[in-house]
């Protein structure tokens, strides 16, 4: 083979190599947004108090102190599988936003997955919250468990609205459909909800989908 096509081959092989490569984005696939070492590209937006903190301990984010929102570096997500290795404390209080626009304030906007097994507020982990509201504690504090979402807007009955599916430690709890249609795209987020809740998430993950959930 002479060096022309030595060149021209190895150049095909790099391109090849580069759309297949582990970090690409493909439809169907698992995409880590979390490096396990640092919060690269993830944003901290404070509440109106400021105070709080989010750092990587022993692989995990951790939130803490005052309340504040955490929020991906992408926000254009639409219809996806989000999934995360989650922990509160006793007594906490925090949440998984999706579809959530990039605000100030002391919480964020958009759908919330509630995350809070003992805390005063009685809406429990598995709760899209102010939407359908689960009040057992499914998860017990200081306990690590795997939540996920899948949203995909589908049509039902002439509407193409978000259909929502919540599940904890991969069983599916229920699948909600939000009439209101409210929130279209948006970013992933975490919130820091106040001074005694400490909330630890790791193996954070998203699969995107099409328009048809795959």
């Amino acid at each position: 083979m002479n060096r022309c096509r030595k060149h021209i081959c190895g150049a095909f092989l790099g391109l090849l190599l580069g759309a297949i490569s582990p970090g690409a984005v493909r439809a169907g696939e698992w995409v880590s947004l979390f490096d396990g070492q640092t919060l690269s590209g993830w944003t901290k937006v404070e509440g109106r108090r400021g105070g709080s903190t989010w750092e990587v301990v022993d692989g995990a984010i951790v939130g803490s102190g005052q309340s504040s929102m955490l929020y991906s570096p992408k926000g254009d997500y639409k219809n996806f599988r989000f999934r995360a290795e989650v922990k509160i404390n006793d007594h906490g209080n925090s949440g998984m936003y999706f579809r959530c626009p990039l605000a100030d304030g002391d919480f964020g906007k958009g759908y919330e997955a509630q995350i809070d097994s003992t805390h005063s507020d009685p809406i429990r982990t598995g709760s899209i919250y102010g939407f359908l509201h689960v009040y057992k504690q499914l998860v017990p504090p200081d306990t690590w468990f795997t939540y996920e979402v899948q949203v995909v807007d589908r049509n039902w009955r002439g509407m193409v609205i978000p259909h929502i599916k919540v599940s904890i430690n991969d069983e599916v709890l229920f699948e909600f459909l939000d009439r209101t249609n409210a929130w279209q795209k948006g970013y992933f987020a975490f919130q820091q909800h106040d001074p005694g809740s400490k909330v630890q998430i790791r193996k954070i993950e998203v699969m995107e989908l099409d328009e048809r959930g795959r």
